[in-house]
């Protein structure tokens, strides 16, 4: 009789879906609230079948390299950036994510972020907290108006579509969006957005949303030329991917009066800051939570486990981002 196939999941995740796979697999977990270094996630993962992996975690050829039992990567998010896919699929190596469960919540936190950022929300409650308010001025902590406004959205999947039915349904809002291909005709008036140049969507929109995967063609795609072409006084949420914006740039042009303000819930580097956005004011940062209720991430949990199970038991996967994978390379039977 074969061994069940060995799974390790490096991250601290819902006992419920370990208990599952766990009745499937060998699984090897880290339930502690604390960073795996590179070297104990590298002699793990040498010794599994699949790995059940996060945004955080590198899979790149030396990983590949280094492991050559692995034969699948279930990511537990809807991007992959942290995935080599070509490296995967030469190697056999089958890459899944997980769309569509987590698209209405992040879209939700976009919009969070939106409002928090152009009305100073985190700015006003430090200025509460810290006892700074003596009396009512007409000018107090004043931000800028949601509804009625122009948003520009980068980036028109699944999520940037949610977010553009919130905009113009919610709160009449002008949608711009750009897009690599233009939405049909239908999709488009669903959401109540229209196509245009990023140039032109810079220089129009009073909010801005990058809500686009990441790739290296698209890294710092937001510079200091791109800050320079947006409105005075206009916002930059992203709830995409750290390394589409120069964080940098994006402080001076913040510091220099240009921008009205920017929310961040992910960046460059993380969970590493960039400290100088710390010490902004005008601002919402936070831990790259867009898609966390505890309801979205425990669907994401289990469809990562859906595609381990599925991989390992009938050969395929319901999510998978390398399908010619499944044709060419045989998976281990489960037992």
């Amino acid at each position: 009789m074969n061994a069940k196939p060995k799974i390790y999941i490096p991250r601290p995740n819902f006992p419920q879906v370990i208990e599952r796979l766990q009745t499937h697999f060998d699984v090897t977990h880290n339930q502690e609230d604390q960073r795996v270094t590179q070297e104990h996630f590298l002699a793990q993962a040498s010794k599994a079948d699949g790995l059940l992996t996060t945004g955080s975690d590198l899979i790149d050829l030396s990983l590949l390299n280094a492991c050559p039992r692995l034969k699948i990567c279930a990511n537990m998010a809807v991007g992959f950036n942290n995935f080599d896919l070509t490296s995967m699929t030469q190697a056999g190596v089958l890459a899944t994510n997980t769309p569509d469960v987590l698209t209405q919540t992040t879209a939700d936190f976009g919009f969070a972020l939106l409002m928090a950022c152009s009305r100073r929300l985190v700015e006003s409650e430090h200025y509460l907290r810290d006892q700074q308010w003596k009396q009512w001025r007409f000018d107090l902590l004043a931000g800028q108006d949601v509804h009625g406004a122009t948003l520009g959205i980068i980036g028109m999947g699944r999520i940037g579509q949610a977010v553009a039915k919130r905009a113009s349904k919610g709160f009449d809002m002008n949608v711009l969006y750009h897009n690599r291909s233009q939405l049909a005709p239908s999709v488009e008036s669903e959401c109540g957005a229209t196509w245009v140049e990023l140039a032109y969507l810079l220089a129009h929109a009073d909010h801005v949303m990058l809500v686009l995967p990441y790739s290296p063609e698209a890294h710092h795609m937001i510079g200091a030329r791109e800050l320079a072409m947006m409105k005075p006084g206009a916002h930059l949420i992203n709830i995409a991917r750290g390394g589409l914006i120069d964080e940098n740039a994006l402080v001076n042009a913040l510091e220099s009066g240009h921008l009205g303000g920017f929310a961040l819930d992910v960046f460059e580097g993380e969970p590493t800051i960039n400290p100088r956005l710390l010490t902004q004011k005008r601002v919402v940062l936070t831990p790259h939570i867009a898609s966390s209720t505890i309801a979205t991430r425990l669907k994401m949990s289990n469809l990562a486990a859906d595609n381990l199970i599925e991989f390992f038991a009938h050969h395929r996967a319901l999510t998978p981002l390398n399908p010619q994978v499944l044709a060419s390379v045989k998976a281990p039977k489960h037992v």
